[in-house]
């Protein structure tokens, strides 16, 4: 019998004896009278075994065949045996092996497949989502084994909603502007321009502390390629001081490296491009339809994108002077840019645009100059100096020199000239 068995027959007894009535011991129980008085006529009749539930130790009737149970076991161990249980449930009714994951997992513990995990505790003190879709998205880049051991490392750079979890992903080499960017400008074409990210200290989205405070001193605005384009875009970029503080974004990594590895692996990649390939064929709307929730309000925060280039703001963007004859340096190459009609730009400055498709464009107020890319650095203009003539002695002027007898020779402090005595 079970403890609650055993309490039921304890109360039992006293009705047996006539100190409780049976509405009483419903009371108490929880139970309605009528199944009190069912569960009170089977331990009249049969006793102590009449308070034992009747299906204990039979089969249910909602249980799997056995021969179903080792079909799914079989297929786990052969296709999906890294797989955790919510995964391979899913996987497995692809298959045509529908069951639900927690039955799936007691038969992996049970089959010694699949052991149980530690329930971590809470680390720091738990805060509420935002409210609105778009008012704070997370971003944040994982280097992993993506491709396992069929590929090098590679970084996945990762958006969250903090109001509702939608997530957005792209592969990079490594956590770069140009990856950042890259991904920033799909999430505004898809959802619109958030009104704020939350990012790590890193010197992709923030410049460090030193620069700051010099930045502070001049009183100049200094940015990091990424943060320039937030600044145009209106978007604040909000630092974390530790992973766990943006903890959302944390966790999903641990969901993409859990599945996107696996789905890789079924799938046969094992570059970056085909990865993103597979992350824009509705790969992350999988993932939001399974992992997102309702946000709390149903207004949105994203601005629509309507009246910004973006493409001249996603780019790396740097400041060059230009020489007297119209010449630039760039990234060690030189370039003659053409004057645009009524352009007096000469020993100015020009905005050198490096575009994410590698494109280079020269822009000055608002207008891109054509240019030709130099063969060579152009030579620089020697100036010939004329030595001075040598001159004979006879030709050289003498400075004058006053005789012996010379009357300014004769002038004494205080008399005067010779002439006035």
């Amino acid at each position: 019998m079970s403890s609650r068995e055993r309490e039921r027959l304890k109360l039992f007894d006293r009705v047996k004896r006539g100190e409780w009535s049976l509405r009483e011991v419903a009371a108490i129980c929880g139970l309605s009278y009528r199944q009190t008085r069912r569960l009170y006529k089977r331990y009249r009749e049969v006793g102590d075994r009449g308070l034992v539930h009747q299906g204990r130790g039979r089969r249910s009737n909602r249980a799997h065949l056995a021969a179903f149970k080792a079909a799914v076991l079989a297929r786990y161990q052969k296709r999906y045996p890294d797989f955790g249980p919510t995964l391979a449930a899913e996987k497995l009714a692809l298959d045509g092996h529908v069951l639900d994951h927690e039955t799936l997992r007691g038969w992996l513990i049970k089959a010694g497949l699949w052991q149980k995990r530690r329930k971590r505790g809470k680390h720091r003190s738990w805060r509420e989502r935002r409210a609105h879709f778009g008012e704070l998205v997370q971003l944040d880049g994982s280097h992993h084994k993506w491709f396992e051991d069929r590929a090098p490392k590679a970084c996945l750079m990762n958006m969250v909603d903090d109001a509702q979890g939608t997530t957005l992903s792209w592969l990079a080499e490594e956590e770069t502007s140009f990856a950042a960017m890259q991904l920033l400008w799909q999430w505004i074409n898809r959802y619109g321009i958030p009104q704020s990210l939350y990012t790590d200290k890193k010197n992709v989205y923030v410049i460090d502390e030193k620069t700051r405070e010099k930045a502070a001193d001049s009183g100049e605005a200094v940015f990091t390629q990424f943060g320039r384009a937030c600044q145009q875009l209106g978007i604040k970029i909000i630092t974390a001081h530790s992973p766990e503080a943006k903890g959302r974004v944390e966790r999903n990594h641990g969901v993409y490296q859990d599945r996107l590895v696996k789905e890789l692996r079924l799938a046969e990649i094992n570059t970056i491009e085909a990865g993103n390939q597979f992350l824009q064929n509705d790969y992350c709307d999988q993932l939001n339809e399974r992992f997102a929730v309702a946000p709390r309000s149903e207004i949105d925060f994203h601005r629509l994108a309507k009246g910004y280039d973006l493409a001249s703001i996603f780019c790396i963007e740097e400041e060059r002077t230009l020489t007297t004859d119209w010449i630039v340096r760039f990234e060690n190459q030189f370039y003659q840019l053409q004057a645009a009609p009524n352009t007096a730009l000469a020993k100015g400055t020009v905005r050198v645009r490096r575009y994410l498709n590698g494109e280079l464009h020269f822009n000055y107020g608002n207008r891109d100059l054509s240019y030709t890319l130099l063969p060579e650095r152009p030579k620089r203009k020697t100036v010939i100096k004329q030595k001075p003539m040598k001159r004979s002695a006879s030709s050289i002027i003498k400075p004058y020199v006053p005789p012996a007898d010379h009357q300014w020779r004769s002038f004494r402090f205080g008399k005067g000239p010779p002439w006035a005595r």
